[in-house]
């Protein structure tokens, strides 16, 4: 592939990690943003810091792994030096062969459609990418400072059957939504972040009935947005992670998208552009990796 008109190399210094974007020692001046939803739970004890720490560490760990970083917070965008792994690179089989069909669609500003579809494809690209914590592949260097569009939410679930105070609740969950803009070479993509607490029951079936519908509230900032800045966005990529507590638990929903630069050993023997004219199967293969579902 034609290497492009802006430098999107995005090579760390070491072998086995990727880094944070920005870091000393990466080759060339782009970045690779990867998707990433996940919650965590843990028995509250006496201490509420110390157990939003521990959930918002096990929401890391779980899924992609993105574990034992430090995770600074940007809003919210992937420019004209960022690629989204799974889509511009490594793209996914399901992707590359327009095996799935939008979700919905919704009107924008300029009134062109934009069809909204689910983003499984990228989250399981990115953990093919970063590896899960019992089978790490390509994680994040342990102690990097990682730039991240990221939220989270803490909740708690009181022991009884009460009514609930201000930060408890059943459930809590997280969004995270990528919407590439039609016009690449001049607009950024945008992501949008969600997060938030259940309080109506325990019923897993309702929570995620409600996030589904929740869905379209997601896509509604995506096009107000575009709006603000007259940008039109061609599709959306958009998932969501939850989980009902236990009585007596606390949990973290956490949101991330890490902006990072690819571990020298994760780019393919055809170089970094050929990352992108190769399916996700295709960098496996290459690397002699095995899938991780």
């Amino acid at each position: 592939m034609k290497a492009p008109k802006i430098d999107k190399t995005a090579i760390s210094p070491f072998d086995d990690y990727c880094d944070g974007y920005g870091c000393p020692g990466a080759q060339g001046l782009g970045y690779v943003s990867v998707l990433k939803v996940s919650t965590g739970t843990v028995k509250k004890t006496d201490d509420t810091l110390l157990d939003g720490i521990v959930t918002y560490d096990k929401g890391e760990c779980a899924d992609a792994y993105v574990g034992q970083i430090n995770m600074l917070t940007a809003s919210s965008f992937c420019g004209l030096a960022g690629q989204v792994w799974g889509h511009d690179i490594a793209i996914h089989e399901d992707i590359y062969n327009n095996k799935i069909q939008p979700l919905f669609s919704v009107e924008q500003y300029n009134g062109s459609m934009l069809d909204v579809y689910d983003a499984a494809p990228l989250i399981e690209a990115g953990k093919n990418l970063f590896g899960t914590e019992s089978n790490r592949r390509f994680p994040l260097l342990p102690g990097s400072h990682v730039i991240c569009a990221n939220k989270s939410v803490t909740a708690y679930r009181p022991q009884a059957d009460e009514a609930l105070k201000e930060g408890e609740g059943y459930g809590v969950w997280s969004f995270i939504a990528i919407s590439l803009s039609a016009d690449r070479d001049h607009c950024s993509d945008l992501f949008i972040e969600d997060a938030g607490i259940w309080t109506k029951n325990d019923s897993e079936e309702d929570l995620k009935a409600f996030l589904e519908a929740h869905r379209k509230a997601v896509v509604w900032s995506v096009t107000e947005c575009g709006n603000d800045s007259h940008v039109v966005f061609d599709r959306t990529y958009v998932a969501f992670s939850y989980s009902i507590m236990k009585p007596g638990e606390i949990g973290t929903a956490v949101t991330v998208a890490p902006y990072a630069t690819l571990a020298r050993k994760a780019v393919p023997s055809k170089g970094f552009y050929g990352l992108n004219d190769m399916q996700l199967n295709d960098w496996l293969a290459d690397l002699d990796l095995p899938r991780i579902k």
